[in-house]
């Protein structure tokens, strides 16, 4: 695998379990400390919340730091949607000659370029011949602590 590509385990959603969790709907502050009990007026489920189309949406972990520039770290779980066509600026889960990459979609210069967030990897210009699959627009990057 070359340098400024990334590894990613992919993992299908699942929707058919509920498990909603309690909210501080009040929110937490990172100083002296509260008892948070005593705030939570509500649950969240993040099935709900964070799939909205179970046979467009996968998972995947991150096994690299091309993208730490955009808060997506390595051992980070992403929330995926299929997506043909993504907007400039979206990022993505791109299969580029037989590799998967997780990019920036930028448009410059009527040029197509896979751009990372981390200064040590360099933009992948797309050129002719190139095979670019996207297989899908990032929803949401969950930083763990420890994976699951």
């Amino acid at each position: 695998m070359s340098k400024d590509r990334v590894k990613l385990t992919l993992v299908r959603a699942r929707t058919d379990t509920r498990a909603p969790l309690p909210l501080a709907s009040s929110g937490i502050h990172a100083g002296f400390p509260s008892p948070a009990e005593n705030f939570i007026e509500e649950s969240i489920d993040l099935n709900k919340r964070l799939i909205k189309d179970p046979e467009a949406t996968f998972y995947a972990w991150v096994e690299g730091d091309s993208m730490k520039g955009d808060g997506i770290n390595d051992g980070d779980l992403l929330v995926i949607h299929k997506t043909p066509n993504p907007a400039d600026g979206d990022i993505c889960v791109c299969f580029i000659n037989g590799e998967f990459t997780l990019k920036r979609i930028e448009h410059k210069d009527g040029k197509v370029f896979l751009m990372p967030s981390n200064e040590s990897f360099e933009p992948i210009e797309l050129l002719p011949g190139d095979e670019l699959t996207v297989w899908g627009k990032v929803l949401a990057s969950i930083n763990l602590f420890t994976k699951l």
